[in-house]
């Protein structure tokens, strides 16, 4: 059965003190619930997040990793230096990486390759901007998205494999996907999932949706078959949206 998960992403968010209070606010306020809490804070807080959430059932991830093990590559951070602080869990292919700084999917196949050598798992983010909707284009461009980042990998990788679906449209605009477009394409890609690793994988792979998730439209997102839980951006920066958006299940 595949997990309900739902993630914080803090993008450039809370300094250190920040990191800690907020983090305080959501172990102390968030109810016994099967659905796993995923945080991602800014790198310099990873290790704070690490220590200030042992034993509270909360995972860290890391919102980026090079691909590389190590070497000369100034401001970046490696899987090895992820996981020797006990972070297991990175962001890969996020829209706003994807943009600014224009990671193509064959650097991050190479990314997603590195973090399962490490045994990590990846939440790995795709989606289609605007115009391709309005061509109806928004399939194949998903359908390339995960062809060409993911689809190398063998049966067995896709245990540590969490599927981020993100219209990009509907990031940090206000604007979100109804609960029938998140469906709908969530369904293509677990169908196509099934398609070229089976049923046993495509049943198993939980998919998230993040795109302007809310308070109030997260129950009814989440109600959805294909939909497993939520990448979150804006509302994880406050613990009461945030946690009214994991008890949405």
């Amino acid at each position: 059965m595949r997990k309900h998960i739902v993630a914080g992403n803090w993008k450039m968010h809370k300094n250190n003190q920040e990191t800690i209070a907020l983090l305080e606010e959501i172990i102390e306020k968030k109810e016994a619930n099967t659905t796993e809490i995923v945080v991602a804070p800014t790198f310099v807080n990873l290790l704070t997040a690490v220590e200030n959430t042992k034993g509270k059932g909360i995972t860290v991830a890391a919102q980026n990793m090079h691909q590389a093990e190590g070497g000369a590559f100034t401001g970046e951070i490696s899987a090895s230096m992820l996981t020797s602080i006990d972070v297991k869990t990175v962001i890969l292919g996020h829209s706003e990486r994807r943009a600014y700084f224009h990671e193509t999917d064959a650097l991050l196949a190479n990314k997603v390759d590195t973090a399962l050598k490490h045994n990590m798992r990846v939440i790995f983010c795709f989606g289609e901007e605007l115009k391709d909707r309005q061509i109806d284009n928004h399939f194949k461009v998903i359908e390339y998205q995960l062809r060409d980042a993911l689809f190398h990998l063998e049966k067995s990788d896709w245990s540590n494999i969490v599927l981020a679906y993100e219209p990009v449209w509907a990031i940090g605009t206000g604007e979100t996907a109804s609960p029938a477009q998140a469906q709908e394409m969530h369904k293509f890609i677990r169908t196509l999932i099934d398609k070229v690793y089976g049923h046993e994988v495509a049943d198993n792979v939980s998919i998230l949706y993040g795109g302007s998730v809310k308070p109030d439209n997260a129950k009814e997102i989440f109600s959805n078959p294909d939909v497993d839980g939520g990448l979150i951006g804006g509302a994880a920066l406050k613990a009461e949206d945030f946690l009214a958006i994991v008890n949405a299940f």
